[in-house]
């Protein structure tokens, strides 16, 4: 049997030559890269200690290689050369720790006892060692790193950050110069636990230290000479460009969070050292309405922890004093009259809804803030206790409370019963009134008190029959729930609802019965029985006289309600009712509209058309 004799010193079946041909990347031929394989096992197999022989052998090879390319890169003085020259001999050497590697696999493999540097690992040992096939990699990477990295690394830093420095210039260069730089640092580790620590400590520093010294100064600078509104362009601008530049330069893995930092680099050195000079300019910008401005300033106080506070507070002061200003500036007007109010209020909140929208774009902090501010105007007391100068006399108004609560609920009442103002317009227009209201409504403190004014509009309309529209006065209920009115307050008037539904049923049956008897009462009653729990209304009560006609009509009814529900006892509230009446005089015929209380008056001249009565005598 022929045995095939290796060794690492040029004798036959040496290894050198394949191996510096491998390291200068010369032409191999097929058959010595086969047998570089077999030599290596071979040495690893048959010698007890070729492992470590070889290990030492390769290692001096290696060292000598890169001490020539150290050589060649050294020889430059001008720093775009010294950076050309760098990452030429490092793109070759790397590409060679791909490949050389492969037949010095034996060497790192767990069936060699050799560790590396020589030692022997002895069995049982918890040495850790490389990954199969990494020893040799790992030993190019670290000699490269200890032999010309460590000597240059100062000087390939401030050449690739002085490029970096005439790019933020204006000045052109070759991009791919600190791009190769870059790669270099990042592959130089051979950590496998942290492969960019070479690149965090050194590459990265560096770009952010030579970020912030740039901007430093500079910064200023332009602040002083150009004024804050100017200089949130320039920021705007700068930190677009960092960021573009960055992905240029920087290792944009999601390990490294190099994009990150540096844009926070720039954050701070661009923004949050001028942040207050900045903020300075956030009044006079909202009261004057510079949307653009606003939403610039906006952004880059984004970037900056709690920089939105201050321009928060800002809008908050403008709204309230801006908007006070504006209800005591029309006071006269809107105090008195409903629709102005509300409109002013809707006018109010769509001024300060477009500001946010477009300075802010609709920010969930700078909602809140209007929230805020706009819930003060709205029940803010100020404008009810100034002294109004009308036509009669000087009236002081000094209501503890805001009339915001009363007011709504007249306005809705004009909206939903038959009114002049209701007749001008369409359902859709009466609608959107009346959601507007409710946008104006969720801002009010005394919710319960709005209630209380919209129960007693509404028990009006529904027992009068002056209802609008009998749809929208349910929908208005379902929306009352939906912005959150208290409960209770929304389901009596759901119920007020349903007793007019029955009520109706039980008031045909009722006349139904009368015309049975030949009653002809039947024809101009009307009668309405309501819940007491849903409409009660007991203080408002009162003992009349009633005319003979309805005198002797309460006790028909009082008796057919006994016989529908024994036990019930109805209670007459006739300050709620009303009915026509027709006057015949010298003058004419003439049809009226009455309440209860007024018709009791206007009877008492019924029998005695030509006597004098006295107020005590009614």
């Amino acid at each position: 049997m022929m045995v095939r004799t290796t060794n690492c010193t040029g004798q036959k079946g040496d290894m050198k030559p394949t191996t510096l041909k491998l390291l200068h990347q010369q032409s191999v031929s097929k058959r010595e890269w086969q047998n570089l394989f077999w030599d290596v096992h071979h040495v690893c197999s048959w010698d007890d200690h070729g492992g470590e022989k070889l290990y030492d052998a390769l290692r001096g090879l290696i060292l000598s290689f890169i001490s020539e390319c150290q050589q060649r890169v050294l020889g430059h003085q001008d720093d775009a050369a010294l950076l050309r020259s760098y990452i030429s001999e490092w793109v070759k050497f790397f590409a060679q720790c791909q490949y050389l590697p492969k037949p010095y696999m034996m060497l790192g493999t767990r069936n060699n006892k050799s560790g590396p540097g020589g030692s022997v690992a002895p069995a049982g040992s918890t040495q850790e060692r490389p990954k199969d096939g990494m020893l040799v990699e790992k030993l190019m990477l670290d000699l490269w790193n200890e032999s010309i990295f460590s000597t240059i690394k100062g000087r390939l830093q401030d050449s690739a950050m002085k490029l970096v420095h005439s790019e933020r210039s204006g000045e052109a260069f070759d991009t791919q110069l600190v791009i190769g730089v870059r790669e270099s640092y990042v592959n130089l580790s051979s950590d496998a636990d942290d492969r960019l620590k070479i690149y965090r400590d050194n590459f990265e520093n560096s770009y952010l230290t030579a970020t912030r010294a740039f901007y430093k100064g500079q910064a200023s600078q332009y602040l002083a000479e150009n004024g804050v509104r100017n200089y949130m362009n320039y920021a705007a601008e700068k930190l677009r460009e960092e960021d573009q530049r960055a992905m240029r330069y920087l290792e944009t893995s999601k390990e490294s969070h190099s994009l990150h930092k540096l844009h926070q680099c720039t954050v701070e050195v661009l923004v949050t050292d001028f942040k207050d000079q900045i903020l300075v300019e956030s009044p006079v910008m909202i009261a004057h309405n510079e949307t653009e401005k606003l939403y610039q300033m906006f952004r880059l106080m984004n970037e900056v922890d709690g920089g939105v506070n201050p321009m928060r507070s800002n809008l908050e002061s403008h709204i309230i004093q801006d908007g006070l200003a504006d209800m005591e500036a029309c006071a006269d007007s809107i105090t008195t009259d409903p629709e102005k109010y509300v409109e002013k209020l809707l006018e109010l909140f769509n001024r300060y809804s477009t500001l946010v929208k477009n300075g802010f774009h609709n920010d969930s902090r700078f909602l809140t803030s209007r929230d805020k501010a706009y819930k003060e105007v709205v029940n803010d007391t100020r404008v009810f206790r100034l002294e109004l100068h009308t036509k009669q006399k000087v009236t002081s108004k000094t209501q503890p409370e805001s009339r915001c609560p009363e007011l709504l609920a007249n306005y809705c009442d004009l909206l939903l019963r038959k009114s002049g103002a209701s007749r001008k317009l369409t359902s859709d227009e009466i609608e959107s009134k009346l959601k507007d209201v409710l946008i104006v409504l969720k801002y009010v403190q005394n919710k319960d008190v709005f209630m209380r004014y919209h129960k007693s509009h509404l028990t009006r309309r529904l027992i009068l029959d002056t209802s609008a529209d009998s749809e929208k006065e349910e929908n208005m209920v379902e929306w009352l729930r939906e912005v959150g009115m208290p409960a209770d307050y929304v389901n009596k008037l759901a119920r007020m609802f349903q007793d007019i539904k029955v009520s109706e049923d039980l008031n045909q049956e009722f006349q139904d019965g009368l015309k049975e008897q030949g009653n002809s009462v039947a024809d101009i009653v009307t009668l309405k029985v309501l819940n007491a729990g849903a409409w009660s209304r007991g203080s408002e009560r009162a003992i009349v006289s009633l005319p003979m006609e309805l005198e002797d009509f309460i006790p028909e009814v009082e008796e057919f309600y006994r016989r529908k529900h024994n036990g019930r006892k109805l209670q007459w509230h006739h300050h709620m009712s009303n009915g026509v009446i027709t006057f015949v005089g010298n003058i004419g015929r003439f049809d009226l509209e009455v309440t209860t209380f007024q018709m009791a008056v206007l009877f008492a001249w019924n029998q005695r058309r030509h006597d004098k009565l006295t107020l005590g005598d009614l």
